[in-house]
């Protein structure tokens, strides 16, 4: 009797031994991927607010490379006036000029804006602010519209000629910048006009 209640006793132990030996696994090996942080499932570095820091995506800061970012970024990078230096009258000669309560380029500144293509193309570094402006007749409000109107009529001669529109920056000052002053036909004729403003990086 005493013999068949050890034996129940051992099997009993032998079972439950056998079960806690089952249940213990070890821990499956993680692979470890690169560019990869925080918890599983957690969110990844851009989610929850986090922003790139600088030279990441839409960044005007200087690239990883150390040049100056490329396309639409290279205008706002060389817009800051620790990066680039603005040279009016390097195009005065090839200012444009408006019929009035228009804006489309005459032909006779065909030329002028071919110029002005050709010396782009050739320095592509560099960028090109194109201003409208109107003279005072008109509502500023209607003016501000006009001389936006007439700056990308003039861009997109730029463009027609061989520029790339990457390296154009179009700003409109409305009736605000005249050229000359007066009331007249003469003072008027001038302060229609589109003007070119050469942007290359400071050195």
């Amino acid at each position: 009797m005493k013999q068949a209640a050890f034996l129940k006793l051992l099997l009993i132990a032998a079972v439950a031994c056998t079960a806690a030996v089952g249940c213990k696994r070890n821990p499956k090996q993680l692979t470890y991927i690169p560019g990869q942080s925080g918890s599983i499932g957690g969110p990844s570095p851009l989610e929850g607010g986090n922003t790139l820091g600088p030279g990441g995506i839409g960044s005007t800061d200087m690239t990883t490379s150390g040049l100056p970012p490329a396309g639409r970024d290279r205008i706002n990078w060389l817009l800051d006036p620790n990066n680039g230096e603005q040279v009016r009258e390097f195009f005065a000669a090839q200012t444009v000029y408006f019929d009035f309560d228009s804006s489309v380029v005459k032909p006779e500144d065909i030329g002028k804006i071919e110029t002005v293509a050709a010396h782009m193309r050739s320095n592509s570094d560099q960028v090109v602010i194109v201003e409208g402006h109107c003279d005072e007749r008109g509502t500023e409000e209607y003016n501000r519209a006009l001389g936006e109107r007439r700056a990308l009529s003039v861009r997109e001669a730029l463009v027609r000629a061989g520029a790339s529109a990457d390296q154009i920056h179009t700003i409109s000052f409305g009736e605000d910048v005249p050229a000359v002053d007066g009331q007249n036909e003469a003072a008027w004729s001038q302060n229609r006009r589109g003007e070119f403003v050469l942007v290359r990086p400071k050195n």
